[in-house]
């Protein structure tokens, strides 16, 4: 007998109950004799662990939004590392973190905290994340399961999504992560989703997550989310936060001696809270001390490596250019997200001082007012009589905390209208002006053609000013890339005419988030997924693959190289997208499904390999309820963004299907024409056998009437033979 098991034996059904809330705010209850208690603390960037009077200090490493930027899971783990290692010393067993919630609009107040709206890039970072922090003994939260994807109405809105948009957007970064990292915990979101408070959620939480992902560790509540606490433990939820709650504790005594809840069910999740006890014990380490220093040199590295060179026509500059710096973020920089996760950093410099660390001749005027859009014609003045002075005007703009931030959504995409009232105006004085974007999330950019670069910095964390300086004159090289599009307008965006939704939020866009809608309809866009430039140029060629003709058991090797053709060395992020050639359901263009970030010399190349599965193929099927791969023509495509693919192969996949119908004598000729091999037989059919023109047929004509436009060639029983023949064919 295991010793959670033995712990478990020993707990009165009472004691058990008061395990399913918390002790306090952040513990969870200890029982004397029996039990410790371990303590949580919010994150994802940077530890916030409340004390009286205050929060400690902490690392505050880039957010996530940030750092997915960087494209580079190895990056997150020594984030990861870090965060873990900041636990150890403040003595917290678990950091609630990551955030893994798919972007669905730019609009939602919390993206700064979440990875991307592509599934893959956020089951990367999110692996690398909780590896990291697990790494030292330290669990690791991913929230907020699931579809937690607007502030408004956050805690009682529903989202309403279709069983396959739910499977291949808004539950696939949480399965992989689940599967592959294993976190210690997982966080249920306040929503409800299809009807079903997230807390309360048996498909869930339990079908879901337990039996179809074998998730074997503990689930927790978002702070509050918790409601009918007997539906909560009945449908998988461990522990509802904060504590404690005793009349929950009662409810749930109650039910058991009533036989409205079985032992056995409560048994399941308490043993599952003792067992996250236990290893949160074990992993402490008394009078820790965290390297604070190599920390805070681990931000700047990642401010540097997520920064996005989003234009650019005058960077690096030079260090003996004079320098115009222009607007208040230079001086009370944006290095972080609002709310729950706002970390009180163990430092923070900004423009000013950085560029006095190098010695840089530059003149500061505040320019714009952050608390409010109206201008002050004294700051502008002075904005305006700086930059005269000056050889290059670098200005700082983004988003003030008032418009970014948890418990809101934003309400436009614009930037303040007095930071773009000061660069219009700058940019009349015939100066190149380089433009610094402090932000968690996309902006409309109207006025971006008078800038001559522009570098996207997010929210960069507590070393971003340090970062910039190293980026704005050549000491580092920009090697991020986007993580989501940024269209032109908010109303490109699926979204625009419903969000936020109070009530009911209705998903009506389907998978067609992000690039994969822009693409589908073919929209022009600000700055595709996976943009960005660096000061070097790179060169993609032998684009091969494993084999041309698979089954979806098999695994496809995909090698190419990629050459730094530049003058200085840098980082490139090669991505692979896989495209449907003939799907039998609406799928998206193209899907990102590999990418991996490489360093490279001056002249250097390299080969890359990637590795590519039944999932990469995949779609998931409403009807079996599982991921399916149709029989069909894949291109695989490689290049530096979604938008810029140079390279490009195909390949046949075979299905292993079996038992499956594809086609009945309902199907209409333009489902068949999707598919080659059936779109071939069809062809014969008609042409062939039937002699018949296709030019005259309609493209929705069901096969059925067929039958009457042969003039007796086609009976119903050759028809029938037809079409399960076809559908041998295509098995």
């Amino acid at each position: 007998m295991t010793k959670a098991m033995e712990i478990l034996n020993s707990l009165t059904l009472e004691e058990k109950a008061s395990l399913t809330s918390g002790k306090d705010c952040w513990r969870t209850v200890d029982i004397e004799g029996k039990l410790a208690s371990i303590m949580m603390s919010d994150g994802p960037h940077g530890l916030r662990k409340e004390e009286s009077g205050g929060t400690v200090p902490a690392t505050c490493f880039p957010s996530s939004a940030t750092v997915a930027n960087s494209w580079d899971e190895e990056l997150m783990y020594k984030i990861g590392e870090a965060l873990g290692e900041e636990c150890l010393a403040n003595d917290v067993q678990v950091i609630l973190g990551p955030g893994v919630n798919i972007k669905r609009t730019p609009l939602c107040g919390r993206n700064f905290e979440y990875f991307s709206e592509d599934p893959l890039l956020a089951t990367k970072m999110a692996c690398g994340h909780i590896r990291g922090v697990q790494s030292k003994g330290v669990g690791a939260c991913i929230k907020h399961f699931a579809a937690n994807n607007q502030e408004t109405d956050r805690f009682s809105v529903n989202a309403v999504i279709d069983e396959r948009t739910l499977r291949e957007i808004y539950l696939s970064s949480f399965e992989e992560a689940v599967k592959e990292a294993k976190p210690w915990m997982i966080m249920s979101a306040y929503n409800k989703l299809n009807g079903d408070y997230c807390s309360e959620n048996k498909p869930l939480l339990t079908d879901i997550l337990r039996d179809e992902w074998g998730y074997e560790g503990l689930v927790v509540s978002d702070w509050g989310a918790a409601n009918e606490p007997v539906n909560g433990v009945k449908a998988g939820l461990d522990i509802r936060m904060p504590g404690p709650v005793p009349s929950a504790n009662a409810a749930i005594v109650e039910a058991v001696k009533s036989g409205k809840l079985s032992t056995e069910e409560l048994d399941k999740n308490v043993l599952r809270i003792i067992e996250l006890v236990e290893k949160g014990i074990k992993g402490r380490i008394a009078d820790y001390k965290a390297d604070m220093t190599a920390h805070n040199d681990l931000a700047m590295k990642a401010a540097e490596e997520s920064a996005v060179l989003l234009k650019n026509g005058v960077l690096p500059l030079k260090k003996s250019d004079k320098i115009a710096l222009i607007g208040a973020f230079a001086e009370e920089i944006r290095y972080q997200g609002g709310g729950s996760s706002c970390v009180n950093a163990t430092e923070v410099s900004n423009l000013l001082q950085s560029l006095d660390d190098k010695s840089i001749d530059y003149t500061y005027a505040k320019g714009f007012k952050t608390e409010d859009d109206s201008v002050d014609e004294n700051l502008v003045s002075e904005a305006v009589a700086a930059s005269e002075k000056s050889d290059k005007i670098v200005i700082c703009m983004g988003l003030p905390f008032r418009m970014e931030s948890e418990g809101f959504d934003r309400w436009t995409m614009s930037l303040p209208s007095n930071q773009i009232g000061l660069f219009n105006k700058l940019s009349t004085l015939g100066k190149p002006i380089v433009v610094l974007l402090f932000q968690g999330s996309p902006v409309e950019m109207e006025w971006s053609e008078a800038a001559d670069s522009i570098l996207a910095m997010y929210t960069g964390g507590q070393a971003v000013a340090k970062a910039c300086v190293n980026l704005l004159f050549g000491d580092a090289v920009p090697s991020g890339k986007l993580s989501e599009t940024w269209p032109l307008r908010l109303e490109n965006n699926p979204t625009a005419l419903s969000f936020p939704e109070k009530g009911t939020a209705t998903y009506s866009e389907g998978v067609y988030v992000g690039y994969r809608y822009y693409d589908k309809k073919h929209l022009d866009v600000m700055y595709p997924f996976g943009y960005g430039l660096s000061y070097t140029t790179f060169e993609y060629s032998d684009l091969e693959l494993s084999a041309t003709d698979i089954s979806e058991s098999d695994t496809l090797e995909v090698t190419f190289k990629v050459k730094n053709t530049g003058s200085v060395a840098g980082k490139e992020i090669a991505e692979l997208y896989v495209e449907p050639t003939y799907p039998s359901v609406s799928r998206p263009v193209r899907e990102l499904k590999g990418f991996k970030k490489i360093y490279l010399e001056p002249g250097e190349e390299k080969t890359v390999t990637m590795t590519l599965s039944k999932r990469s193929f995949a779609y998931y099927d409403v009807e079996t309820h599982d991921w399916q791969v149709d029989t069909t023509v894949y291109k695989i495509h490689v290049g530096p963004s979604s938008r810029n693919l140079p390279l490009v192969a195909s390949l046949k996949v075979t299905s292993s299907r079996s038992g499956k119908t594809f086609f009945t004598t309902d199907s209409r000729v333009y489902e068949l024409n999707a598919n080659p091999i059936s779109k071939e037989a069809l062809n014969k059919l008609l042409t062939e056998d039937l002699k018949l023109d296709i030019s005259a047929l309609s493209i929705d004509l069901p096969l059925s009437k067929l039958v009457g436009f042969s003039g007796g060639i086609l009976s119903v029983d050759m028809l029938d033979r037809f079409v399960m023949e076809l559908n041998e064919k295509i098995k």
